[in-house]
């Protein structure tokens, strides 16, 4: 059977950053009237961007998590746009956002179905267990990611923390899959 291209899709990307300073949380809800800071509930304060469309957590140390880019590019843009609209607003920062990839959810279809059972006899470092959770749990080391696989040959790849990374473990799983003839069509 000839091997299909799979459709991937990056569904989230979370990334850290920071400007390695301490920041005046309640300067910037003076500052920003759109931003959520309920420090008795949560001590980050949430500043949400329209585009590119993410949240991004923001601590007094000078720390950030951002999620919901759908890509590296996205997510690294979006921390450098809420620095740049922090300084614009009068929060004063001196240095620019390191940032860091800390992982890719992603969804694809490899356009079959998957014989699970099978596969988690055929598959290294794969669990399934249908009474517990429907798709079959594998455990990729090169690149480390983690893949739910569903019989309708559906897919979550979580772990990644570059977008190659996606690509190649989707692939590798697709390929293992085919030669094992763990799909049909």
């Amino acid at each position: 059977m000839p091997q299909t291209k799979a459709m991937v899709c990056i569904e989230n990307v979370v990334a850290t950053a920071s400007i390695n300073q301490r920041v005046d949380l309640n300067l910037i809800v003076k500052n920003f009237v759109e931003v959520e800071y309920h420090p008795e509930r949560f001590p980050g304060l949430v500043f949400k961007l329209k585009s590119p469309k993410t949240t991004t957590l923001i601590f007094s140390s000078g720390k950030m998590v951002c999620t919901g880019a759908k890509s590296e590019e996205q997510s690294r843009k979006a921390v450098q746009e809420v620095v740049r609209r922090l300084k614009d607003g009068g929060i004063p920062i001196k240095n620019e956002a390191e940032t860091v990839i800390q992982n890719m959810v992603a969804s694809a279809n490899l356009g079959g179905k998957i014989r699970l059972e099978e596969a988690a006899r055929k598959l290294p470092k794969s669990m399934y267990e249908p009474e517990q959770f429907p798709g079959l749990i594998h455990r990729m080391a090169d690149p480390k990611t983690v893949i739910l696989l569903f019989t309708s040959g559906k897919l979550v790849c979580t772990g990644a923390k570059r977008e190659g990374d996606v690509y190649r473990a989707v692939g590798n799983l697709h390929a293992m899959l085919e030669e094992k003839e763990l799909m049909t069509y």
